[in-house]
């Protein structure tokens, strides 16, 4: 069958490339077109239409200055999609572009697949009701999410969260010879995970570094996004603050911490065992209106929201200081703190149903 993926960012490219393997398992003569990244690309064995990179406009500001290209972007994708003619159309996550696509694939009487839903529960609940009308089959990741669409008469399939798969398949990490690779000391790793938009990182490392005097004893290494340029990172770096690209679980894998901004990476932070502290500040206006459309969410990490419980800190805007930050890593770096988290961890993993959500996924979208 011919299938046409958009995946609009760095985690929908992984998740996305893990599904075309699972799926060229089921339908070996399987034809693939795009909007992704680089693992796609590697896997299915052809460029994307568009990569991720060009799409990535995140927050209420940042979409309204380049609304433009997001609307000449729609529009190219439409015309691509009908000129490919694709049996399926699967959509990863990236709910602003994707379900106005879903509504014109359907138009067509293509079939649409969304895998991994978009987080409908914290925001923007109303989207249901789209999802509904133009989405035939719906792959959840999360297990409350199953539960969520129910709710709305809507049946949902949970496949378990590729980040299992993704995580199952690392080769075991050789700590000594990953810190020669990369220059590094012989002192523990804290390592720092600032996010991947500019503005965005240079807020977030700032805060993060401001811990440095109260932690000798140890590295502190950035790992760097593949959004940016290894240039824009270089006047964060001395003697004991490295940096690293395109290394992001080898770094975690041996690490002793992390300082990690909400997003994905938090739950990779754990699903990788490591104690985590999670930071968030956005810009006062973007907090200010995400604040007030964001409902019954008590958390903004992933780790938390899944248990329905903080087993991770999450020091949020004004809670972000370099004294709160130095309190919580020094609880997660030894004792009962550490212990508990570790042991939270294994439940989260239990709760996540296991690997197999990329199998789990291609079986529905290859065999209905």
């Amino acid at each position: 069958m011919k299938y046409y993926i958009i995946a609009g960012e760095a985690s929908g490219d992984l998740h996305a490339s893990n599904l075309i393997k699972s799926i060229l398992k089921k339908d070996s003569h399987a034809e693939f077109r795009f909007w992704g990244g680089d693992l796609m690309e590697k896997v299915a064995g052809t460029a994307p239409v568009k990569h991720y990179k060009d799409l990535a406009f995140m927050g209420f500001l940042e979409v309204a200055k380049n609304l433009n290209t997001i609307l000449k972007n729609i529009k190219y994708c439409k015309t691509d999609i009908e000129n490919y003619q694709p049996d399926v159309l699967i959509l990863v996550d990236y709910p602003g572009f994707n379900l106005r696509i879903a509504a014109f694939a359907k138009s067509l009487g293509i079939k649409v697949v969304y895998y991994i839903s978009p987080q409908l529960w914290a925001w923007k609940e109303s989207r249901v009701e789209k999802i509904k009308k133009f989405v035939d089959e719906m792959l959840v990741i999360l297990p409350f999410e199953k539960a969520f669409y129910k709710k709305h008469k809507f049946d949902a399939h949970f496949v378990g969260h590729p980040l299992l798969d993704a995580i199952s398949d690392l080769e075991p990490i050789d700590m000594a010879k990953f810190k020669n690779e990369n220059s590094l000391n012989e002192k523990e790793i804290i390592a720092l995970l600032p996010g991947s938009r500019e503005q965005e990182v240079a807020k977030m490392l700032d805060l993060m570094l401001s811990v440095r005097p109260y932690f000798h004893d140890y590295q502190f290494v950035i790992a760097g996004a593949p959004s940016l340029p290894k240039s824009f990172y270089e006047k964060y770096v001395d003697e004991n603050v490295h940096f690293v690209s395109n290394k992001t679980y080898d770094l975690l894998r041996s690490s002793k911490a992390a300082l990690v901004t909400s997003g994905t990476a938090t739950l990779e932070t754990a699903l990788l065992n490591i104690p985590e502290v999670v930071c968030y500040r956005g810009s006062r206006i973007s907090y200010e209106i995400g604040k007030r459309l964001i409902k019954n969410i008590k958390y903004i990490s992933l780790v938390n929201l899944i248990m329905d419980r903080e087993i991770v800190t999450e020091l949020i805007q004004e809670n972000l200081t370099t004294k709160n930050l130095v309190a919580e890593l020094n609880k997660i770096l030894g004792g009962t703190k550490r212990e508990e988290i570790l042991n939270n961890y294994a439940l989260l993993r239990e709760k996540l149903g296991g690997k197999g959500a990329s199998d789990h996924a291609a079986e529905v979208i290859v065999n209905g």
